[in-house]
């Protein structure tokens, strides 16, 4: 079942991702092309403060043309820590930092043209801390209920995956329906 990679071109380097052809031999000795979208990876945090509140947030996303309710996430940078990364997002993000922090595991978005692998954190015990953001992001801090924002996925207005995986990981996590 295993494909060899027999060549790689790049075509593309991008400041978030890089695209490349590869030519692989199938394991009856025919070949194919395959086209991959290599991404450094990226954190992204489920966080509840002080009255059992979710921190998400809204923000304009160009290839979906809407704007979206998510939890905090990022790009994770060069050799950076998965862990670094979600507090680092998630203080940008919502001025809060985590000074309880957990690994809930993590997904592979589209596997099949990209190598993006999201990792998942839950936070609690937020402190005040403000790191400036990202000079091209405008985003909006909503605070919701659990059952809100579940409500929200039911309803399709939640439709970003990382966010419905990491909010049903924590409820089941919890011990919620």
């Amino acid at each position: 079942m295993i494909e060899k990679i027999l060549t790689t071109e790049r075509i593309y380097s991008g400041r978030v991702v890089n695209l490349e052809i590869s030519e692989v031999e199938l394991p009856d000795g025919k070949h194919q092309k395959r086209e991959i979208i290599r991404h450094s990876g990226a954190s992204a945090v489920v966080a509840l403060d002080d009255d059992n509140r979710l921190l998400l947030v809204r923000q304009y996303r160009v290839a979906a043309a809407k704007i979206m309710l998510e939890i905090p996430a990022g790009l994770l940078n060069p050799l950076e820590d998965p862990m670094t990364a979600a507090i680092r997002e998630f203080q940008e993000e919502t001025g809060y930092k985590p000074t309880n922090i957990q690994p809930l595991g993590g997904f592979h978005p589209a596997p099949g043209y990209t190598t993006e692998f999201i990792h998942l954190f839950f936070a609690t015990d937020l402190v005040e801390s403000h790191l400036p953001g990202d000079e091209d992001e405008f985003i909006e801090v909503e605070r919701l209920t659990f059952d809100e924002a579940m409500n929200l996925i039911n309803t399709g207005e939640i439709t970003d995956a990382k966010t419905i995986i990491a909010l049903l990981l924590v409820a089941q996590r919890l011990g919620s329906p």
